[in-house]
């Protein structure tokens, strides 16, 4: 199993996207465990703060580093790998998802308002992640993107275990097209080769495909190949 922990001050926000379909058989199946954590509950003061205005002056507030370092020393063993869900983060992949999925126990820390106090970044996490360039109003929805594509490279949770392994990026390319019944739809048919029950050229008419959706989308996934 693979556990999961999301740290972040909206742990609602997240939370619903592991109560449905795969994610949430995975869990009863007890292939994952899912927690969405609320920083605050690890807030010491009356009135559970979390942050304070920027030194320096600027705009918004800035998280404190307190419970946020409490909050991953309660929880983190030998075995688990912190990551800051941050746009200043390494770019996420889906290399980088199969190089997680192979670890035992991920924590999230997600930030919100105009950042998190930067002595998280220096001494507490061992990663730092974003999932694009762009800014998100909070970490947890970043968090939980991540957490879906690592947790369907766990052996099981996807069922088919060539699901994973044949789908855009997994193999190197875009996914080929898929097709399925009606046969004809407004006039739109099916390839006559997908028909032919010719295993070995419907391969080659796949592997055709996604090179060349490749090309055309995304030739820098093919830069080096």
């Amino acid at each position: 199993m693979i556990c999961f922990d999301i740290l972040t001050l909206f742990p609602k926000l997240c939370a619903g996207a592991f109560m449905e379909s795969i994610l949430k058989k995975a869990q009863e199946n007890r292939l994952i465990q899912v927690r969405c954590l609320n920083i605050r509950d690890w807030a010491t003061d009356k009135h559970h703060v979390t942050d304070e205005p920027p030194y320096g002056g600027g705009p918004g507030m800035v998280m404190k580093p307190e419970p946020i370092f409490a909050a991953v020393e309660s929880i983190r063993t030998e075995r688990s790998h912190v990551i800051l869900m941050t746009p200043g983060g390494r770019r996420f992949t889906q290399e980088l998802a199969s190089e997680l999925s192979g670890k035992r126990h991920l924590i999230f820390v997600c930030g919100h308002y105009e950042g998190i106090d930067h002595r998280v970044s220096e001494f507490l996490v061992d990663d730092e992640i974003s999932i694009g360039d762009y800014v998100l109003t909070n970490g947890a929805i970043a968090a939980a993107v991540v957490v879906d594509a690592i947790a369907r490279l766990v052996p099981g949770v996807l069922g088919d275990g060539d699901s994973a392994r044949d789908e855009t990026f997994s193999s190197g390319t875009l996914e080929y097209p898929q097709y399925t019944r009606p046969h004809e739809f407004r006039g739109w048919s099916v390839p006559a080769i997908l028909l032919s029950g010719n295993h070995r050229a419907i391969q080659e008419w796949r592997l055709t495909q996604a090179r060349q959706k490749t090309q055309e989308r995304r030739p820098d996934l093919l830069k080096g190949s």
